[in-house]
Protein backbone atom coordinates (compact mmCIF):
# COMPACT_ATOMS: atom_id res chain seq x y z
CA UNK A 1 0.00 0.00 0.00
CA UNK A 2 1.28 3.34 -0.75
CA UNK A 3 0.91 7.19 0.44
CA UNK A 4 1.29 10.72 -0.79
CA UNK A 5 2.73 13.05 1.82
CA UNK A 6 3.63 16.94 1.09
CA UNK A 7 5.69 18.67 3.47
CA UNK A 8 4.41 22.63 3.88
CA UNK A 9 6.01 24.97 5.20
CA UNK A 10 7.68 28.50 4.38
CA UNK A 11 10.81 29.73 3.19
CA UNK A 12 13.73 27.86 4.95
CA UNK A 13 11.72 26.37 7.61
CA UNK A 14 13.11 22.93 6.39
CA UNK A 15 11.03 21.19 4.21
CA UNK A 16 13.58 20.03 2.03
CA UNK A 17 15.40 18.44 4.76
CA UNK A 18 12.82 17.01 6.36
CA UNK A 19 12.05 15.33 2.93
CA UNK A 20 14.89 13.75 2.54
CA UNK A 21 15.21 12.13 5.63
CA UNK A 22 12.00 10.99 5.55
CA UNK A 23 12.34 9.44 2.19
CA UNK A 24 16.11 7.76 2.94
CA UNK A 25 14.70 6.82 6.72
CA UNK A 26 11.17 4.94 5.35
CA UNK A 27 12.23 3.93 2.14
CA UNK A 28 10.20 6.95 0.48
CA UNK A 29 10.77 7.90 -2.84
CA UNK A 30 11.24 11.78 -2.70
CA UNK A 31 10.42 14.74 -4.80
CA UNK A 32 12.34 18.16 -3.76
CA UNK A 33 11.08 21.40 -4.94
CA UNK A 34 12.51 23.09 -8.25
CA UNK A 35 13.62 25.56 -6.98
CA UNK A 36 16.65 25.88 -8.74
CA UNK A 37 15.44 25.65 -11.72
CA UNK A 38 13.05 28.50 -11.63
CA UNK A 39 14.95 31.33 -14.31
CA UNK A 40 12.57 33.80 -12.70
CA UNK A 41 13.43 33.09 -8.93
CA UNK A 42 16.45 36.07 -8.68
CA UNK A 43 14.39 38.68 -10.44
CA UNK A 44 11.31 37.96 -8.37
CA UNK A 45 13.74 38.72 -5.15
CA UNK A 46 14.51 41.68 -6.55
CA UNK A 47 11.39 42.75 -8.20
CA UNK A 48 8.20 41.11 -7.35
CA UNK A 49 5.96 43.19 -9.04
CA UNK A 50 7.41 42.49 -12.40
CA UNK A 51 8.40 38.85 -12.22
CA UNK A 52 5.86 37.69 -10.08
CA UNK A 53 2.94 36.08 -12.23
CA UNK A 54 6.17 34.90 -14.14
CA UNK A 55 7.70 32.76 -11.26
CA UNK A 56 4.35 31.49 -9.71
CA UNK A 57 3.35 30.06 -13.00
CA UNK A 58 6.38 28.63 -13.44
CA UNK A 59 5.85 27.02 -10.21
CA UNK A 60 2.46 25.68 -10.51
CA UNK A 61 3.43 23.62 -14.09
CA UNK A 62 6.31 22.19 -12.39
CA UNK A 63 4.69 21.34 -8.92
CA UNK A 64 1.55 20.11 -11.64
CA UNK A 65 3.96 17.95 -13.52
CA UNK A 66 5.64 16.67 -9.89
CA UNK A 67 2.46 16.01 -8.34
CA UNK A 68 1.37 13.66 -11.69
CA UNK A 69 4.08 11.76 -11.78
CA UNK A 70 4.30 10.62 -7.90
CA UNK A 71 0.59 9.80 -8.38
CA UNK A 72 1.90 7.28 -10.81
CA UNK A 73 3.85 5.67 -8.84
CA UNK A 74 3.42 2.18 -6.71
CA UNK A 75 5.52 3.41 -3.61
CA UNK A 76 5.29 5.81 -0.93
CA UNK A 77 5.87 9.41 -1.82
CA UNK A 78 6.76 12.51 0.22
CA UNK A 79 6.84 16.26 -1.89
CA UNK A 80 8.97 18.74 -0.65
CA UNK A 81 5.59 21.64 -0.88
CA UNK A 82 2.21 21.01 -2.24
CA UNK A 83 0.60 22.73 -5.19
CA UNK A 84 -1.25 24.36 -2.76
CA UNK A 85 0.64 26.16 -0.97
CA UNK A 86 1.90 28.08 -4.19
CA UNK A 87 -1.42 29.48 -5.38
CA UNK A 88 -3.42 29.82 -1.65
CA UNK A 89 0.04 31.01 -0.14
CA UNK A 90 2.40 32.53 -2.42
CA UNK A 91 0.03 33.87 -5.07
CA UNK A 92 -2.36 35.09 -2.95
CA UNK A 93 0.48 36.75 -0.44
CA UNK A 94 1.19 38.91 -3.98
CA UNK A 95 -2.33 39.44 -4.82
CA UNK A 96 -3.23 40.88 -1.52
CA UNK A 97 -0.12 42.96 -1.25
CA UNK A 98 -1.15 44.53 -5.20
CA UNK A 99 1.89 42.73 -6.35
CA UNK A 100 -0.04 40.44 -9.28
CA UNK A 101 -2.55 42.58 -11.07
CA UNK A 102 -6.37 41.77 -10.77
CA UNK A 103 -5.99 40.08 -13.89
CA UNK A 104 -3.10 38.42 -13.70
CA UNK A 105 -4.64 36.81 -10.42
CA UNK A 106 -7.96 35.71 -12.04
CA UNK A 107 -6.11 33.77 -14.70
CA UNK A 108 -3.74 32.74 -12.60
CA UNK A 109 -6.29 31.23 -10.07
CA UNK A 110 -8.87 30.14 -12.67
CA UNK A 111 -5.93 27.68 -13.90
CA UNK A 112 -5.09 27.09 -10.25
CA UNK A 113 -8.84 25.64 -9.38
CA UNK A 114 -9.32 23.85 -12.66
CA UNK A 115 -6.25 21.77 -11.63
CA UNK A 116 -7.36 21.12 -7.85
CA UNK A 117 -10.75 20.14 -9.38
CA UNK A 118 -9.38 16.86 -11.01
CA UNK A 119 -6.38 16.23 -8.79
CA UNK A 120 -6.53 13.31 -6.09
CA UNK A 121 -5.15 15.18 -2.85
CA UNK A 122 -2.09 13.77 -0.83
CA UNK A 123 -3.16 11.30 2.48
CA UNK A 124 -1.54 13.96 4.66
CA UNK A 125 -0.08 17.30 4.55
CA UNK A 126 2.66 18.12 7.47
CA UNK A 127 2.42 21.87 8.38
CA UNK A 128 6.44 22.77 9.31
CA UNK A 129 5.90 26.12 11.52
CA UNK A 130 8.45 28.62 12.41
CA UNK A 131 9.02 32.13 13.81
CA UNK A 132 10.31 34.74 11.26
CA UNK A 133 13.84 34.79 13.40
CA UNK A 134 14.30 30.92 13.18
CA UNK A 135 13.54 31.20 9.58
CA UNK A 136 16.14 33.98 9.33
CA UNK A 137 18.81 31.70 10.80
CA UNK A 138 18.04 28.84 8.92
CA UNK A 139 17.92 31.15 5.80
CA UNK A 140 21.14 32.58 6.30
CA UNK A 141 23.17 28.73 7.56
CA UNK A 142 22.44 27.22 4.33
CA UNK A 143 23.63 30.45 2.29
CA UNK A 144 21.41 30.78 -0.96
CA UNK A 145 22.32 34.19 -1.79
CA UNK A 146 19.47 35.32 -3.39
CA UNK A 147 17.58 34.11 -0.58
CA UNK A 148 19.84 36.93 1.36
CA UNK A 149 17.33 39.66 -0.05
CA UNK A 150 14.15 38.41 1.19
CA UNK A 151 12.61 41.31 3.71
CA UNK A 152 11.18 39.65 6.81
CA UNK A 153 8.58 41.72 6.45
CA UNK A 154 7.43 39.03 3.59
CA UNK A 155 8.49 36.22 5.64
CA UNK A 156 6.24 37.38 8.32
CA UNK A 157 3.37 37.95 5.89
CA UNK A 158 3.90 34.47 4.17
CA UNK A 159 3.30 33.20 7.84
CA UNK A 160 0.36 34.70 8.19
CA UNK A 161 -0.90 32.73 5.21
CA UNK A 162 -0.05 29.75 5.82
CA UNK A 163 -1.27 29.60 9.25
CA UNK A 164 -4.61 30.92 7.99
CA UNK A 165 -4.37 28.15 5.19
CA UNK A 166 -3.47 25.34 7.57
CA UNK A 167 -6.20 26.07 9.82
CA UNK A 168 -9.19 26.21 7.21
CA UNK A 169 -7.89 23.78 4.65
CA UNK A 170 -10.21 20.69 4.13
CA UNK A 171 -9.04 18.81 0.84
CA UNK A 172 -6.54 16.81 3.16
CA UNK A 173 -6.02 16.14 6.45
CA UNK A 174 -3.21 18.58 7.77
CA UNK A 175 -0.95 18.02 10.57
CA UNK A 176 0.67 21.04 12.05
CA UNK A 177 4.23 20.70 13.71
CA UNK A 178 5.91 23.82 15.60
CA UNK A 179 10.02 23.86 14.60
CA UNK A 180 11.09 26.29 16.61
CA UNK A 181 12.02 23.84 19.23
CA UNK A 182 13.15 21.34 17.44
CA UNK A 183 16.15 20.23 15.33
CA UNK A 184 15.51 17.25 13.04
CA UNK A 185 18.75 18.34 11.36
CA UNK A 186 21.12 17.07 14.18
CA UNK A 187 18.71 15.62 16.52
CA UNK A 188 18.26 11.78 15.67
CA UNK A 189 15.59 10.99 18.45
CA UNK A 190 13.55 14.38 17.55
CA UNK A 191 13.77 13.20 14.01
CA UNK A 192 12.40 9.47 15.57
CA UNK A 193 9.62 11.03 17.22
CA UNK A 194 8.51 13.25 14.59
CA UNK A 195 8.84 10.49 12.11
CA UNK A 196 6.03 8.31 14.24
CA UNK A 197 3.68 11.34 14.46
CA UNK A 198 3.85 11.28 10.91
CA UNK A 199 3.20 7.75 10.33
CA UNK A 200 0.82 7.37 13.05
CA UNK A 201 -1.42 10.68 11.35
CA UNK A 202 -1.28 8.35 7.89
CA UNK A 203 -4.91 6.74 7.27
CA UNK A 204 -5.35 3.11 7.61
CA UNK A 205 -6.18 1.85 4.31
CA UNK A 206 -8.39 -0.62 3.62
CA UNK A 207 -7.54 -4.20 2.01
CA UNK A 208 -9.91 -5.26 -0.71
CA UNK A 209 -12.60 -7.63 -0.26
CA UNK A 210 -12.33 -10.58 -1.94
CA UNK A 211 -15.87 -12.94 -2.11
CA UNK A 212 -15.57 -16.29 -1.91
CA UNK A 213 -17.26 -18.16 -4.97
CA UNK A 214 -20.43 -20.29 -3.53
CA UNK A 215 -19.74 -23.80 -3.43
CA UNK A 216 -23.07 -25.92 -4.66
CA UNK A 217 -24.58 -27.91 -1.77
Amino acid sequence: MSYFIAIAGNIGVGKSTLTERLGKKLGWEIYLEPTAENPYLADFYQDMQRWGFHSQVFFLTHRLEQHLELLQSKNTAVQDRSVYENAEVFARNLYEKDLLSERDWATYNLIYQNLINVLPPPHLIVYLRASVPTLLHRIERRGREYEKRIPKYYLAELNQLYDRWAASFTVAPVLTVDTDRINFVEDEAALEALTETITNRLPIQQLPIFHRPRVAA
